[in-house]
């Protein structure tokens, strides 16, 4: 599915793990502020390989909803739709990336819309994502895209080696109340 011209999000393969090696490797330095600490292993093949096929069979299960982008062959951004949860939650969190060199071009914002639109295809009711408090980019992006701030989680996640605070945003994907 094309997201911006030249831009197509097509679903994780367990065949995507040499593509998303490299892009981890491409985006090292871009993406450490923002993530975990990875360990060198991380960025290899193998590694990706196994985390591709847990997401693929979670996705199977209907407990997340792996995508990539891909530009000219690469992949350039990830956005995903984990922890899915059903019954009276209906509740996805909402993860993404975008590659350094392809930053400022509405990729974000057309990568966490077409969350949004999966989210609603799965007939979830709400999307939830958590930006580190200094990331003013991607809440930018979270309330371009109809997101609200609901609160702040301190010493939320384990980033970059240290506890860092959130802010936590939230849509309302309907206000139906039938299952």
């Amino acid at each position: 599915m094309e997201l911006l011209s030249g831009y197509e999000a097509r679903p994780l393969s367990i065949g995507d793990a040499a593509a998303v090696a490299d892009a981890y490797i491409r985006n090292r330095e871009h993406l450490a502020p923002w993530e975990p600490t990875r360990r060198p292993e991380f960025f290899t093949e193998a590694t990706q390989r196994g985390d591709a096929e847990a997401k693929v069979a979670a996705a199977a299960a209907g407990q997340q909803d792996p995508w990539l982008i891909w530009h000219d062959g690469e992949v350039v951004a990830r956005v995903n739709l984990t922890n899915v949860a059903r019954g009276p939650f209906q509740n996805a969190s909402l993860g993404y990336w975008v590659d350094h060199r392809h930053t400022g071009r509405g990729l974000a914002t057309a990568a966490v819309m077409f969350a949004v639109a999966r989210a609603t295809d799965l007939g979830l009711h709400r999307l939830e994502a958590g930006t580190l408090a200094h990331n003013e980019p991607s809440q930018v992006v979270l309330r371009r895209c109809g997101f609200i701030e609901y609160g702040r989680a301190p010493q939320y996640l384990l980033i970059a080696g240290a506890w860092q605070d959130h802010v936590m945003f939230q849509r309302i994907l309907h206000n139906r109340t039938d299952p």
